[in-house]
């Protein structure tokens, strides 16, 4: 069961409680801290705690002992509440051991529309609180639809323990990078923007033009490179994110990059170009963990996950730099890391160019090479796994199959400084796989079918955040592949696999748009598919 999760403004609402258990105390408590005000309603013998009695005498709190209450509920629930509302009260918890007058409080309640939650009855319910955690502005909730509270506090706990701890001031600080943005930069945002970095898009991703932008491309530019840092960056970065780490790609004017460093200085330094494979530790190649060790700088690409990054030795370690890599700012920010890696090998330093997946599978790990090689510096180059062979595998595609597929493709949906690259024709015993083409899939299509020859019907699978816990895999055809991104949003990095290979384990003769499977792990246990 899935249900619609939301965070409720209760300020000065009118909550009405029937009966008293031990989870009373924690409802009153979480009611009072909301801002809201509790009434308790409980029969006429009944002690409670002190500390009911003294919320009662600081004027928080509303206890109202009634012996024939049962009588009464109409009453109690349109007499008790605000008077902007008529009276009627906004919420009810129920905690009572009667079955019969659980469900009379809970059919009076759904003709009022009032919500109402009743302690172990889910079926007079028709909300439930969540297992919550409160810092500054951060809120986290849990829920298991009713299946256990011990179990979402436990699940609760194992999240939190996996927080930073100043998860506080990272809301604090990107909500306050937000508002200078959209003052210094004049935004404006009308009603389904995708400018929110709680809302990923098909958008999200989208082709910036990164050459002769146009006024409108530039303004408000730095909000979508805030959005994307945001999702991209490590969390323990963010507390510290300043506006002028968002500032210098956005100057109007161009560094001074001409300036050579003299090639008689010391050369000490050594460099290793090192893949980060597509995401899961377990995809790491040794040599990768043990450079991650040994090294002075890492240079790492946005894309390389938070798991990989927590790899690195905390106390005395590495020094660590994010690309920052953003829409309209990769020729830029690519120079910033060349220049950062040059003067650290010039002091001696032995710099880690960490590449998510493979350095040489459009990684630009050829041209660093070059880079440094001309300066005097020869990287060693540690291959990674490449997400366009890892990807297919966990999600279930043989790239290679008998009398299906005897070849494999792979290609980029990008060319250079954004231009529709030379697509490949149709070849039906061929595997294609595309990478950095998402963000333009509905450009591509009509090119691959009018001019390329390729079939509507060829199945194809979008593979995001491959081998990580939130993998989504997206199973459709290239017909409706647009349709697809455009409903199910993006979830970058992600790429595109087309070909018969993509049905031969996962079959779907009555498909009618895609089907979708949530999540990976190697035993399986959490993954979780849903048909659209």
């Amino acid at each position: 069961m899935t249900n619609l999760l939301a965070s409720l403004d209760t300020r000065d609402e009118r909550v009405l409680l029937f009966g008293y258990s031990s989870v009373t105390n924690l409802r009153i408590n979480s009611i009072i801290e909301a801002r809201a005000y509790p009434v308790l309603v409980i029969p006429e013998d009944l002690d409670l705690p002190s500390s009911l009695t003294l919320h009662e005498a600081s004027g928080k709190l509303t206890i109202i002992k009634d012996a024939d209450f049962a009588f009464k509920i109409d009453h109690y629930l349109t007499k008790l509440g605000r008077t902007e509302v008529d009276f009627v009260v906004d919420r009810v918890f129920v905690t009572l051991p009667q079955m019969d007058l659980q469900e009379q409080i809970f059919q009076r309640c759904k003709r009022l529309r009032i919500p109402i939650n009743t302690t172990d009855s889910p079926q007079f319910s028709t909300f439930t609180l969540l297992s919550s955690y409160n810092q500054g502005d951060f809120q986290l909730g849990v829920t298991t639809n009713g299946k256990g509270c011990k179990l979402a506090s436990r699940l609760k706990r194992e999240i939190v323990n996996k927080l930073p701890a100043d998860i506080d001031l990272i809301c604090d600080k990107i909500g306050e990078l937000r508002r200078q943005i959209r003052i210094e930069d004049e935004v404006g945002f009308e009603i389904g923007d995708d400018d929110d970095d709680s809302v990923n898009t098909h958008k999200f991703n989208s082709l910036v033009h990164e050459f002769n932008q146009t006024q409108e491309e530039v303004k408000g530019r730095r909000n979508r490179w805030l959005s994307q840092i945001v999702e991209y960056y490590p969390l323990s970065k963010l507390a510290t994110l300043s506006i002028e780490d968002l500032r210098f790609a956005y100057d109007k004017y161009k560094r001074d990059n001409n300036q050579e460093i003299a090639v008689s200085l010391p050369q000490k330094g050594k460099i290793a170009l090192v893949g980060s494979g597509p995401g899961s530790v377990a995809l790491l190649t040794l040599g990768a963990i043990q450079t991650i060790h040994q090294a002075d700088l890492i240079l790492a690409d946005k894309l390389v996950p938070q798991e990989v990054l927590d790899l690195i030795p905390k106390n005395h370690g590495p020094e660590l730099f994010i690309a920052r890599k953003f829409p309209g700012n990769a020729e830029r920010a690519q120079e910033e890391l060349l220049t950062m890696g040059l003067e650290a090998l010039q002091k001696g330093k032995f710099v880690l160019r960490l590449k998510q997946g493979d350095p040489y599978i459009f990684g630009r790990g050829g041209e660093e090479y070059n880079y440094f090689a001309e300066h005097g510096f020869e990287p060693i180059v540690i291959p990674g796994i490449s997400s366009a062979l890892a990807a297919p595998v966990v999600a279930g595609i043989p790239m290679t199959h008998r009398d299906v597929a005897d070849q494999v493709l792979i290609c980029t949906g990008t060319g250079r400084k954004g231009a529709v690259p030379n697509l490949p024709s149709f070849v039906p015993s061929r595997t294609t796989i595309f990478l950095m083409a998402l963000h333009r899939i509905v450009e591509l299509v009509p090119v691959l079918v009018e001019e390329k020859g390729w079939l509507p019907e060829l199945p194809v699978a979008i593979i995001e955040r491959a081998s990580c816990p939130d993998q989504r895999v997206i199973r459709t055809t290239l017909a409706r592949l647009g349709e697809a991104v455009e409903s199910c949003g993006s979830r970058p990095p992600g790429l595109l696999v087309t070909g018969y290979a993509c049905e031969v384990i996962h079959k779907n003769p009555s498909l009618k748009s895609w089907l979708i499977a949530e999540g990976f792990q190697y035993d399986f246990d959490n993954s979780k598919i849903s048909v659209v």
